[in-house]
C-alpha cells in the first residue's frame, strides 16, 4: 500500500448507490485503485431505512467507504432524478443493490441509464437474482449462507446449521460484481458500449461452495458437517497442544512421512491403518486420537517450529489482535494507517492484491453525508444559484 492516491483506475468514475456490504465491497475495490467513486445517499429523513448500515463514523462504515466522495440526492423527486441522470452522462459505472422492482419504480434501470449514456455499465447486486420466483425477496447474507449450502457443512457433525463468522455471501457477491465490471470495461474498449452486470448473494454463495457443490453435482453426494476436518485429506485440521490449538495440513505421501518423522512417530508412516490416504480417511478417528496424545506433550510454539523445519504445513489459530501482531501480517502491510479527525491515526483493512507499479492506496475516510455536493454539482455545470435551489427544495 502507498499513502499516495493510486493511479491504476484514475479517470474512471463510479456512481455508488449501494449500501450495507455487497455493493460497498464492490466499489471499495475501485476506490482503492484510484477511481473517482461518488457515494450517492438520500438526504436525511428521506430513506425509511436510514442508518441500517450502522454508525457513519464506526469502523465498518469507514472501512467499507474509504476513498470516496459523497453527495446527497433524493431520487424520488423529478429534480433529483434529473441530477442523477446528468451524473450518469459523465460516469462509467453505476453500482446498486436495490430490489429489482425498485429500479423500475425510480426510473434507473439499465434501459433508462443506457438512453442517457450508451457506454454506461450498470452493476446490480441482488439477494436472489434479477429474475425468477424469488426476485422480489429481500436478501441478507445469512439467508444466502443457508440457501447456498454453507451453513449445512459448517460446524461439528450433528451440531445443527452454523453460520460463517463473516458475511461471506455479501463480500463474495461484491467481489464478483467487481470482476464483472472489469470484464465489461475491457469489452467496452472494443465495442464502445456498456452492458448490465448482475450478481446475487445466492449465486455468489453457491459459487463459493466450490468443491462441496461439485461433489454433489458430479457424484450426487450430499456433503455433511465435518467440523475442522478436511473432507478429502487427513490429517488436516485442528490439533490441541499443551497450551492451545494449531492447524496442521498434511497432503501427499511425502508430507505424511515427513510429518511422522517430525513428531517422533516414524512407525505411523508405515502402519497398515495409515499408510495411504484412503486408509487414513477410513481410520480417521483412531488417527486423531493417536495424534492428540502426541500434540498434547508440547506447546504450540514448539510444534510450529518443528513442523516448519520439516516443511509440513502448519499455522497458529489467532484471535484478531494476534492476527495483526504477526510479523508476516505486518510485513504484508494489510493494516493500512489513515488519519481520522476524531481518532487520530487508525488502521483499516487494505486490498489483498499487490500491483508492482500502481498499487492500491487508502488515503481518506468517509466524509460527512453530502460533503461534496457543491463540488460535484459544480463539476456537472450547475450554477451556484441552482445548487442553492436544490438544497432549499431538499433535492440534495
Amino acid at each position: 500500500m502507498t499513502s499516495d492516491k493510486s493511479l491504476a483506475l484514475a479517470g474512471l468514475r463510479i456512481l455508488d448507490l449501494s449500501r450495507v456490504r455487497a455493493g460497498p465491497t464492490c466499489c471499495r475495490v475501485f476506490a482503492d485503485f484510484g477511481a473517482d467513486v461518488v457515494k450517492i445517499e438520500a438526504p436525511a429523513g428521506v430513506d425509511p431505512n436510514e442508518g441500517m448500515s450502522g454508525a457513519r463514523n464506526g469502523p465498518d462504515m469507514q472501512n467499507l467507504h474509504r476513498n470516496k466522495r459523497t453527495v446527497t440526492l433524493n431520487l424520488k423527486t423529478p429534480k433529483g432524478l434529473a441530477v442523477f441522470k446528468r451524473m450518469v452522462a459523465t460516469a462509467d459505472v453505476v453500482v446498486e443493490n436495490f430490489r429489482p422492482d425498485v429500479k423500475a419504480r425510480l426510473g434507473i434501470g439499465y434501459d433508462d441509464l443506457k438512453a442517457v449514456n450508451p457506454r454506461i455499465i450498470l452493476a446490480s447486486i441482488s439477494g436472489f437474482g434479477e429474475t425468477g420466483p424469488y426476485r422480489h425477496r429481500p436478501g441478507f447474507d445469512q439467508i444466502a449462507q443457508g440457501m447456498g449450502g454453507l451453513m449445512w457443512v459448517t460446524g461439528l457433525p450433528e451440531q445443527g446449521p452454523v453460520r460463517a463468522g463473516i458475511a461471506i455471501a455479501d463480500s463474495s457477491a461484491g467481489l464478483c460484481a467487481a470482476i464483472g465490471i472489469l470484464v465489461a470495461l475491457a469489452e467496452r474498449e472494443r465495442s464502445g458500449v456498456g452492458q448490465w452486470v448482475r450478481s446475487s448473494l445466492l449465486q455468489a454463495q453457491i459459487a463459493m461452495m466450490d468443491f462441496q457443490a461439485a461433489k454433489y453435482l458430479v457424484d450426487g453426494e450430499v456433503p455433511q458437517q465435518a467440523g475442522n476436518d478436511h473432507p478429502y485429506t487427513t490429517p488436516m485440521g485442528v490439533v490441541q497442544t499443551s497450551d492451545g490449538y494449531i492447524n496442521i495440513g498434511v497432503a501427499g505421501q511425502g508430507q505424511w512421512r515427513a510429518f511422522c518423522d517430525a513428531i517422533g512417530e516414524p512407525d505411523l508412516a508405515i502402519h497398515p491403518d495409515y499408510d495411504c490416504q484412503e486408509n487414513r480417511l477410513r481410520n480417521r478417528d483412531a488417527l486423531k486420537a493417536r495424534l492428540a496424545a502426541v500434540f498434547a506433550t508440547r506447546p504450540s510454539r514448539d510444534w510450529l517450529a518443528i513442523l516448519e523445519d520439516a516443511h509440513v504445513a502448519a499455522g497458529p489459530i489467532y484471535k484478531m489482535d494476534e492476527v495483526f501482531a504477526d510479523p508476516q501480517v505486518q510485513h504484508l502491510g494489510i493494516a493500512v494507517p489513515v488519519e481520522d479527525p476524531q481518532r487520530g491515526t487508525v488502521r483499516l483493512v487494505g486490498q489483498p492484491i499487490d500491483l508492482s507499479r500502481t498499487p492500491a492506496a487508502v488515503t481518506s475516510l468517509l466524509p460527512a453525508a453530502g460533503a461534496d455536493n457543491d463540488a460535484i454539482l459544480a463539476e456537472l455545470g450547475f450554477a451556484r444559484e441552482e445548487i442553492d435551489t436544490l438544497r432549499r427544495e431538499r433535492v440534495i
